[in-house]
């Protein structure tokens, strides 16, 4: 059994990138975890502010060499809170709009046919011999592909799989590629695997402390436009009911949250 075609549409719409926006639109850059969440947080931000919100997804490093490119985004929501801060220390950045968010988690996730009994091995369910392509996000942009590098090595497995790694450009490729059984495994986002098109899956939560933190930050671009509106997000991010939303898609909000 594979997932139905409707699933895959959605995961596949995670990549496309839209650059054209309308007036009173903010243009973000968002990580490509957060693409359920910010779905639904776009919709609260509307109703109250009657401003849209026009989204591109995709992997934060990607981001951070466009944004230096002059990538035209109003709002950089990152899965890695050094972006931002690289953005801030060039000068790219509203100073004092930097904001962390969220803590992100990874699970180890594989389609509900599978055989293996993920909840009883975790780790071990790596290391059978039908796992052959193990999709995580490329490490050298996505952050949850380099959590994911991480927790492996902490494990001490990473050099036993490291020969089924594959790479999606982004988590949602990643999390795409299993989902379309052209993987058998994935190290995703919990985000996505508890998102509709992949929450019938198996999955085993990776403890936080095998990888470091996942902290991600929004931050307003020099750049942007229209401030008041990025402002007015952002002030939207920082309240009660944006961080409930965001903890029903499985993010941890960060004490420093909490406070503001």
């Amino acid at each position: 059994m594979r997932f139905p075609l409707r699933c895959l549409i959605l995961l596949s719409a995670l990549l496309v990138f839209r650059p054209t926006c309308a007036a009173q639109e903010i243009r973000v850059a968002a990580a490509a975890d957060l693409k359920f969440a910010l779905d639904e947080l776009g919709t609260h931000y509307e109703k109250q502010t009657g401003r849209k919100m026009d989204v591109s997804y995709g992997s934060s490093g990607n981001f951070l060499a466009q944004i230096q490119n002059g990538a035209p985004f109003d709002v950089f929501l990152s899965a890695d809170i050094e972006y931002p801060r690289k953005l801030e220390a060039a000068g790219l950045a509203e100073p004092g709009t930097l904001y962390e968010y969220a803590l992100g988690r990874i699970v180890i996730w594989m389609p509900a046919d599978t055989r293996i009994d993920l909840a009883q091995l975790g780790w071990k369910a790596l290391l059978d011999p039908s796992i052959q392509k193990i999709a995580i996000g490329n490490p050298e942009h996505a952050p949850y592909g380099r959590a994911a590098v991480a927790a492996l090595r902490s494990v001490g497995i990473y050099e036993q799989v490291r020969a089924k790694l594959v790479y999606g450009e982004n988590i949602a490729q990643a999390a795409q590629f299993v989902a379309s059984g052209n993987a058998q495994a994935g190290i995703l986002a919990l985000s996505l695997a508890i998102s509709p098109p992949m929450r019938e899956g198996k999955r085993w939560e990776i403890p936080a402390k095998m990888h470091p933190p996942i902290e991600q930050a929004a931050v307003i671009l020099k750049s942007a436009k229209d401030k008041d509106s990025a402002r007015a997000f952002l002030t939207f991010l920082k309240s009660g009911e944006a961080r409930k939303i965001l903890e029903s898609y499985g993010f941890s909000v960060p004490a420093s949250a909490q406070t503001q």
